[in-house]
């Protein structure tokens, strides 16, 4: 018999449920950060058509402002994904949402089709939430 076995025949069911939900809490932590990663790496295949979105946006020195943006989301996200610094990574995160949500995927000004600013929109309004929790998360 295993010892993992073992402990888990001998664990009371509130240590299971502890540590299912802390396997679960890393195993979404570990996802998310990597996706935001990776997504912002995209961003480094194209860096002038980034900069021309910021631009017609309106971004203030989009040429600085999106190469930023992309690097400071890849590593949060690298950070988050390994609870390293966990404070700083999320709080970039929740930072960088709440501004470029309503900023860049303002769907509600967009004339004609705005499909792919309101499906960004409410992509990246779901990412807030998730980055809502793990900022609760790493003040704990």
């Amino acid at each position: 018999m295993s010892a993992a076995y073992q402990w888990y025949r001998m664990a009371d069911d509130s240590e299971k449920t502890a540590d299912v939900t802390r396997s679960l809490s890393t195993l979404g932590r570990v996802l998310f950060g990597l996706g935001l990663a990776l997504q912002a790496s995209e961003d480094f295949r194209d860096p002038e058509g980034q900069i021309e979105y910021a631009e017609s946006a309106g971004v203030p020195m989009p040429e600085l402002a999106a190469p930023f943006a992309s690097g400071m989301m890849l590593v949060s996200g690298l950070l988050l994904a390994a609870w390293r610094l966990p404070r700083l990574a999320t709080g970039a995160v929740v930072t960088f949402l709440a501004v470029v949500t309503t900023t860049m995927h303002d769907f509600w000004n967009e004339e004609g089709d705005a499909s792919g600013e309101r499906l960004a929109f409410f992509g990246n309004l779901a990412m807030f939430g998730a980055a809502l929790v793990f900022l609760r998360e790493a003040y704990r």
